[in-house]
């Protein structure tokens, strides 16, 4: 069976350096780098009476891990203010949980720049934020913010079909 409905020749699978982060309708500027959408399932062990061939294995609960996301420091400031709506250092008064989950949209694109695959992921929230990285007089690497998202799950957006070149 071919790896591609549409393009049934192609062999190749897609590079992991093209893609976009949306939330709120708008794009995250300057993303640098998106952590892997992964979920695990723990085993129960489940054992029936009479039967000695050992336990079998039914689904348990599902965890899906934290999705970090990393930008160069600029002047946006959108991590910061989604950030401070979970850890608002004027205290709880000023902290609005109503507002602090977001919904995210994770967009992957071929070479050629069409957008072959989509994730939606769901209430997610900071539950870290790092500001800047260790500063060194002596080095030349660029400035690396990151927030560290909780999420609820995640879905394929099965409106996103594979382009007919790619």
């Amino acid at each position: 069976m071919a790896k591609f409905t549409v393009n049934s020749s192609r062999f190749d699978p897609y590079l992991g350096f093209k893609f976009k982060v949306k939330w709120d309708g708008q794009y995250v500027a300057g993303l640098n780098k998106c952590g892997p959408l992964k979920r695990t399932t723990e085993v129960t062990p489940w054992y029936e009476g009479g039967d000695s061939s050992g336990p079998h294995q039914i689904p348990g609960k599902t965890k899906y891990d934290a999705i970090t996301l990393e930008a160069g420091v600029t002047h946006d400031t959108n991590f910061e203010t989604w950030a401070n709506k979970v850890n608002n250092f004027q205290g709880d008064a000023a902290s609005s949980l109503a507002t602090f989950r977001k919904d995210i949209t994770i967009e992957v694109y071929n070479t050629q720049g069409a957008k072959v695959l989509a994730y939606n992921v769901f209430r997610c929230w900071v539950s870290e934020y790092q500001a800047l990285p260790q500063l060194d007089a002596s080095g030349n690497a660029v400035m690396i913010t990151t927030i560290k998202l909780e999420n609820e799950g995640w879905v394929r957006d099965s409106s996103t079909t594979e382009p007919k070149e790619s």
